[in-house]
């Protein structure tokens, strides 16, 4: 302790007899502390959770629902499990948060392809061409969309909707109703029945030509 004393306070040979010598500490560095703002906090706990859904998208499409391992979507998007359970309580929380985010897409445009429908049938058009269009650009949502939106799951009986899905689904069915009120479908049509059938039509379109995707690829 005294060698470093003396190195630290010793006065140089140099100076004479009789001078006058001021002895200075050496300054010291403080670190400050890294402040995060709240913005920025934000900002990355929305790149963590992108991320999880973009992996969760993906793995869900390629290896399907449940041989998807927590795991191994952590790992894909470079997060941990832990923050996948804070973010979307599990992997079933994970899938509907991308239906959602998928479906929310795909609401935020239905406005704009509604407003010059003439009538409700162009209307019912003017959806199915926007739907097509989506999953024909995105074929990993696609294939969750007609493969796994609909499934049981956890031991339940019952198959439970995504609330995109379930708004979709009401915009939809206005546009039917508005159909048989203007004429351009039959006044004795159920709506509901209407719906049903057209979306039918639409998806096993879709599901025919993925299948046919996937087995091209496959050979």
């Amino acid at each position: 302790t005294s060698g470093v004393q003396r190195s630290l306070f010793s006065v140089p040979r140099s100076v004479s007899a009789g001078s006058t010598t001021t002895l200075t500490r050496p300054s010291r560095t403080h670190t400050l502390p890294l402040i995060v703002s709240r913005q920025d906090q934000a900002d990355n706990t929305q790149t963590s959770r992108m991320r999880l859904l973009q992996a969760g998208k993906t793995l869900f499409a390629r290896n399907g629902y449940e041989r998807t391992s927590t795991a191994s979507i952590a790992r894909s998007a470079g997060s941990s499990e832990s923050q996948l359970i804070r973010y979307f309580e599990g992997k079933a929380g994970l899938l509907e948060a991308i239906f959602n985010h998928s479906w929310q897409t795909i609401n935020e445009r239905l406005e704009e392809h509604l407003a010059g429908a003439a009538h409700g049938r162009d209307a019912i058009l003017r959806i199915l061409g926007l739907i097509i269009e989506t999953l024909s650009h995105d074929p990993d949502i696609a294939f969750l969309f007609l493969f796994e939106a609909r499934r049981m799951r956890g031991g339940s009986s019952e198959v439970r909707l995504s609330d995109g899905f379930m708004k979709f689904s009401t915009v939809f069915g206005a546009q039917t109703e508005r159909g048989r009120a203007d004429g351009s479908f039959r006044a004795d049509l159920d709506p509901r029945i209407l719906a049903a059938a057209v979306l039918g039509c639409a998806e096993g379109m879709m599901r025919e030509r993925i299948l046919a995707e996937r087995n091209n690829q496959a050979n």
